[in-house]
């Protein structure tokens, strides 16, 4: 750290603001999370992406909520905004278990300590801002109000809830990744148009009377069912979310509105993907790629995981049920230039603690890298939610061969012992039988050189169930494509003369998975030897299409009821089969297979 001085930080304090010979600031930015000068930290890219804009920012990271609010006073009002964000997840997610139990610690805290912010911070900052300085407008951000920003089901107070914009009573949301949508608004206020006048940015959501809506519709609106309608009938709530899911991913998407009471909420459709040198452009901003020196003499959990590591993408084509990542980021891919990747590599081989490892060379799916349609005019027209379920798409150029140029060429930096991906990798995408062979050449090199060369002992991915209705639902393949893939991976180490885990990650009480699935998942792992570890309780997290099964019983698309373990006992029930190899659940085990009538698969699990 010993090369950074404090003012190479956003300040956080009055007096770091005076140390720059500032006499004000233009953005004020209330962040849930500690303050980490880091690409991978969504507060400090949008903090240096209004700096480089030309913007005086300012940043107060998880300030106290319950004292007298000095924090939210101590740095005065902004020229132009204060900017608001939950942090890096949604802060019940961060919060709680599955189970509704409240989790004791917080990565994303200075020695993960517990209760540094409210339940949604969103609301709760914004409010505060807003009782305290009525008249200076709030720009509100991160995944939290991304995910919330229409009607949507909240498993934490079980409930539906309507469109973040209602509670917090912000005067702009900002959706996804927003450096696009930052960048036009600040233009716009340069220029000296009001605030309140700026209604058309895309990736924006904002509040209005019903009445000036309705003089104002487009060609191509798409109105939705209203909140109050959603609260009374759970088959409208299911019928909204198809069409918001299905303009989250689009390239070429509609306006969407939404009523709530006398007011309806605004969605302008997505900026495009960003391209190479836009994105290029945001992970070049002069990070310092630390925790802010007011941390130190204490460790960040969330920065150390990632610490070195870097991403080469944004995006996910995947389409999963129960992931928000395509909700945020979108579904197409957003990628970096091989001499950026590079750059910020050389950068973390100066770093001080840097050993010569990189813990990931990644993104949302790492194996997605320059992946795009062939024929960009089909991809315009395109509302399917996954380029890759239920089949892999035609038009998908799944060319491995960029990662693996890149991979050699980072492994040839003076300094790079050894990179490791440490994201979930698709294989999905690497057994597909391509039309192309040239693809299908690639698939297999860089499934080599990914078990040979870049595994850190362990290889994560995410077969998340072993019943084909189960994985249909959660839009993932057969299982049968894990077993191909195991097979590949146990032969590549032992020709390699490798001694590596693969680690599969599984999900129970998943929208259409019954106690019966969960009792066969134990059976089938146990014959693969897996004594499984990574595992979790479907956790219903807002905008995802599991979480709409959950909550309104039926599948958004077919509008088929589909059956979801909702109690406590119901879910704890299917959990336990995790665990069918410790001599404690046996007895319950047991007694759950003799009530299913499978009797077949006690002797199975543990003999006769």
């Amino acid at each position: 750290m010993n090369k950074y001085r404090l003012e190479d930080w956003l300040p956080t304090t009055k007096k770091e603001i005076e140390a720059r010979g500032w006499d004000y600031v233009d953005v004020i930015f209330f962040s849930g999370d500690a303050y980490v000068d880091h690409p991978s930290f969504g507060p400090a890219v949008i903090g240096r992406t209004l700096e480089a804009l030309g913007l005086r920012v300012a940043i107060v990271p998880q300030p106290n909520w319950r004292d007298d609010l000095r924090d939210f006073k101590k740095l005065g009002i902004p020229r132009l905004f204060f900017a608001v964000s939950a942090g890096a997840m949604d802060s019940m997610i961060n919060h709680y278990t599955a189970n509704k139990r409240l989790r004791s610690d917080d990565a994303y805290t200075p020695d993960k300590r517990a209760g540094m912010r409210p339940d949604y911070p969103s609301i709760v900052y914004t409010q505060i801002l807003k009782k305290l300085y009525p008249d200076v407008p709030v720009v509100l951000g991160g995944i939290e109000a991304s995910l919330r920003r229409l009607t949507h089901y909240d498993y934490w107070q079980d409930k539906l809830k309507p469109g973040i914009l209602i509670e917090s009573r912000a005067d702009l949301l900002i959706y996804g990744m927003g450096e696009q949508p930052l960048r036009s608004l600040v233009n716009k206020l340069k220029r000296g148009v009001p605030f309140s006048d700026i209604k058309d940015i895309p990736q924006t959501a904002y509040l209005t009377p019903s009445e000036d809506v309705s003089a104002h519709i487009l060609p191509g609106d798409i109105n939705l069912f209203s909140h109050e309608e959603c609260l009374l009938d759970k088959l409208k709530q299911a019928k909204n979310f198809k069409h918001i899911e299905e303009e989250s991913n689009k390239m070429e998407a509609s306006r969407i509105i939404q009523r709530v009471g006398n007011e309806s909420i605004v969605v302008n459709p997505p900026f495009p993907p960003m391209t190479e040198a836009e994105l290029d452009a945001s992970f070049d901003l002069p990070y310092t790629r630390l925790p802010h020196p007011k941390y130190k003499g204490k460790t960040i959990s969330a920065f150390d995981m990632i610490q070195f590591s870097v991403n080469l993408h944004r995006g996910c084509f995947g389409g999963c049920a129960f992931c928000t990542i395509s909700a945020h980021q979108g579904k197409f891919i957003a990628s970096r230039s091989k001499d950026s990747i590079l750059k910020e590599i050389k950068i973390i081989t100066g770093m001080p603690d840097f050993k010569g490892y990189l813990s990931d060379l990644g993104g949302p799916s790492a194996n997605m890298y320059r992946m795009k349609g062939k024929d960009l005019s089909i991809c315009r027209k395109c509302k399917r939610p996954s380029c890759i379920s239920p089949k892999v798409c035609k038009n998908l150029n799944a060319d491995h061969t960029p990662m693996l140029e890149l991979y050699k060429e980072v492994d040839s930096i003076p300094g790079i012992k050894k990179s490791f991906i440490g994201s979930g990798v698709r294989y999905d995408l690497l057994l597909n039988r391509y039309d192309d062979n040239a693809l299908n050449d690639s698939a297999n090199k860089y499934m080599r050189e990914l078990i040979a060369h870049h595994v850190s002992g362990r290889l994560k991915v995410a077969p998340e169930h072993t019943s084909d209705e189960v994985l249909k639902q959660m839009r993932k393949p057969s299982f049968t494509q894990f077993g191909q893939f195991k097979k590949i991976f146990d032969r590549i180490n032992k020709e390699e003369g490798l001694n590596q885990q693969l680690i599969p990650y599984f999900i129970s009480s998943h929208p259409g998975c019954t106690e019966a699935d969960m009792a066969e998942l134990a059976a089938i792992t146990k014959d693969l030897h897996f004594h499984l570890e990574q595992v979790q309780d479907f956790t219903p997290t807002p905008m995802t299409l599991a979480t709409e099964m959950y909550y309104t019983g039926y599948h958004p698309y077919t509008l088929e009821k589909v059956y979801t373990a909702h109690t406590k006992e119901q879910k704890l029930a299917q959990r336990q089969f995790f665990f069918w190899y410790d001599k404690s659940y046996k007895n319950q085990i047991t007694k759950t297979l003799q009530r299913l009538g499978r009797k077949d698969l006690i002797s199975r699990l543990f003999g006769k």
